[in-house]
This record gives C-alpha cells, sequence and structure tokens, in this order.
C-alpha cells in the first residue's frame, strides 16, 4: 500500500552567529518536530545576511558555523532533514531573476517589514537587495515547491507575497508552483532579562551555548513586576516576564505554587526565579552539550552542509528546469 507524499516543508535563518532562548523558542523547537512527520529543507540564508550590512571577510562562514551548531544541538537531524546553504544553490539566485521579470515594483515596496527596516536604519537610499528581500525569499519557497512555511507572524506577508507570485508566475506561464501556506510559531515572543522581546540588539539574551554558571545569575537578575518594589510587596505573575518563561519551562504545579506565592507576597522573586532555574537549566544543558559536540568539530558541519546543499540543488535544479521550460528559454 502506498503512502502519501510527505508535506514539504522549508524555512530559513539568516547566520547571525550564535542563536538565544527565543530562536529556539521561536523556531528551532517546532523545526524538530515538523521533521518528523515531513519532508523538511532549513537553510542558511547566507545571501540575506547581506541585505542591510556587509560583515568582515569570514564572518559569514564563522557564523554559519555557530548557527548550524545550534541547530545540530536542538535536535535538527541531517538524516531527515535536509540543511544547506543558500548560496551553495545558485539555482535560488536564476529563479529570483525570472521573478523580478514578472513582480510590480509596487507589490515589494508595500511590504511592511521593508518600510519599518529603511525607517529603523535610516537609510536614505535603500539597496534593491533590500527592497528584493522578500522577492528572493519567495524564490527560495517556491524553488522546493514547499507547501508550508513556519514564520513568524510579522513573516506572514511575505508568505503572502510569495502566493501572490505564484498566481501571477502560474497565470502567465501555466502551473508550475504550488501556494505555500504560513505554519505560525505557537510561542511569538520570547522575552529577554530586560523585559523586552528577546534579541541580540538588545544585549539581553540567554544564549543556547551558555553554561549554567552564565544563565543563572542573567535569569537571577532579570526583571519581573515592575510594581513588586519590596520582598513584602504583592505582585502579579501576568505582567512579569520570568512567569512568562515559567508558561513555556515549568510544570503546572510549580507553577500555580509560584503564581499563588507571587500574588500574596509569600515567596520573593529570587525564589521564583529559583524555581524557574530548576526547570530551565537541565533541556539547556542537553542542548548545549550536543552543539559543543558539534562545534568542537567544524569540518562535520561543513561536510553535512555540503551533503545538504547537493541534495537541495537537485531539487531546485528541477523545479528552474521546469519554470524555465514555462517560459519559453533555456
Amino acid at each position: 500500500m502506498s503512502h502519501p507524499p510527505r508535506l514539504r516543508v522549508l524555512s530559513g535563518m539568516r547566520p547571525t552567529g550564535r542563536l538565544h532562548l527565543g530562536n529556539l523558542l521561536g523556531a528551532l523547537d517546532n523545526w524538530v518536530r515538523l521533521q518528523e512527520e515531513h519532508d523538511c529543507f532549513f537553510f542558511v540564508a547566507d545571501w540575506h545576511a547581506l541585505t542591510t550590512e556587509y560583515p568582515p571577510r569570514g564572518e559569514l562562514q564563522a557564523n554559519t558555523r555557530e548557527m548550524v551548531a545550534d541547530w545540530l544541538g536542538a535536535g535538527l537531524d541531517p538524516e531527515r532533514s535536509t540543511l544547506f546553504v543558500q548560496s551553495l544553490v545558485p539555482e535560488h539566485a536564476e529563479l529570483h531573476l525570472l521573478f523580478s521579470m514578472v513582480t510590480p515594483v509596487a507589490w515589494l515596496e508595500r511590504v511592511p517589514t521593508y518600510k519599518e527596516m529603511v525607517e529603523q536604519l535610516k537609510l536614505e537610499s535603500p539597496s534593491y537587495g533590500l527592497l528584493g528581500y522578500p522577492l528572493l525569499q519567495a524564490a527560495d519557497i517556491l524553488i522546493y515547491k514547499a507547501q508550508a512555511v513556519p514564520v513568524g507572524v510579522d513573516q506572514v506577508p511575505h508568505i503572502e507575497l510569495t502566493r501572490e507570485i505564484a498566481r501571477r508566475f502560474n497565470h502567465l506561464f501555466g502551473p508550475v508552483f504550488p501556494e505555500p501556506e504560513p505554519r505560525l510559531t505557537e510561542i511569538p515572543k520570547v522575552p529577554g532579562t530586560d523585559g523586552r522581546k528577546m534579541s541580540k540588539s538588545y544585549d539581553n539574551c540567554i544564549y543556547l551555548a551558555d553554561p549554567p554558571e552564565v544563565i543563572t545569575p542573567r535569569i537571577k537578575t532579570m526583571m519581573t513586576d515592575p510594581a513588586r518594589k519590596r520582598r513584602q510587596d504583592p505582585g502579579n505573575p501576568e505582567v512579569c516576564p520570568v512567569f512568562d518563561l515559567h508558561k513555556i519551562f515549568t510544570p503546572e504545579d510549580d507553577r500555580a505554587y509560584c503564581a499563588t506565592g507571587c500574588r500574596t507576597a509569600g515567596i520573593g522573586c529570587l525564589d521564583c526565579k529559583g524555581v524557574l532555574l530548576e526547570h530551565l537549566l537541565p533541556p539547556l544543558e542537553k542542548i548545549r552539550e550536543r552543539r559543543s559536540t558539534f562545534a568542537q568539530r567544524p569540518g562535520e558541519i561543513d561536510e553535512i552542509l555540503r551533503e545538504g546543499s547537493r541534495k537541495a540543488r537537485q531539487v531546485a535544479r528541477a523545479t528552474l528546469d521546469e519554470a524555465k521550460a514555462a517560459v519559453g528559454i533555456g
């Protein structure tokens, strides 16, 4: 009895170095689950890393190894997922060129993240690479005919643009591309040590490579309910960033104990953080140990990415040939 084909899933990350708890909970945990049942492609988006800055020579490669060590430490398995580097599959760029011929500039200019990045970075003359970022992203997705793309809510407009590009290409040249669906992450926001969203730019992260002796003081000094200024003041766990992490890591009984103790001032914030550390440290230590094993063998990481890129390129080449035949070139 034949089995139905597995759902094709694709996602990627820009290589900016070590990953943090927000990356784990917002993406990696989901990727690891998806690889159990689906045909998954996960890529290092090194071309995308050039849209807003120009890293020194060698930095992209070093950041790639650090990031992929985190992927492997979190549980991504190159035997079950195809792990590859975007720039090692030049078919992405060629499909991006084809899409640029049929995509109105106005479609790109209306993408919310483009306007936000121009304002945030105070760019007087944004590059085409930044404007065309979503178009290259569409090529990344459609060249593998991905049906599902796990993303955060801020990336949903990019997936909708990808769907529009697929529809336009199919209308002009014939049915080549499926319209992918976004798969929203279950945990859209992870608080950093200062209460804001965990981000490298805020320097408020807990990194997957951090040992317990680094994580513990960061948690112990983490912001809590600002209204709870003294030990005897009752607090509100629902506005406390520490309790947001309890919701993710702490079992229900211990979480209820901390919530009640906070509201009644029965326990202090350090007591509450101590309970969190009991449940936070063990799973992170397992990830750190696994990622350390790979980080010490960069040649093995390189080989995983070379082999994954070879596999990805076979799929990408077949799709590109189909698209070029539909257009009538090549």
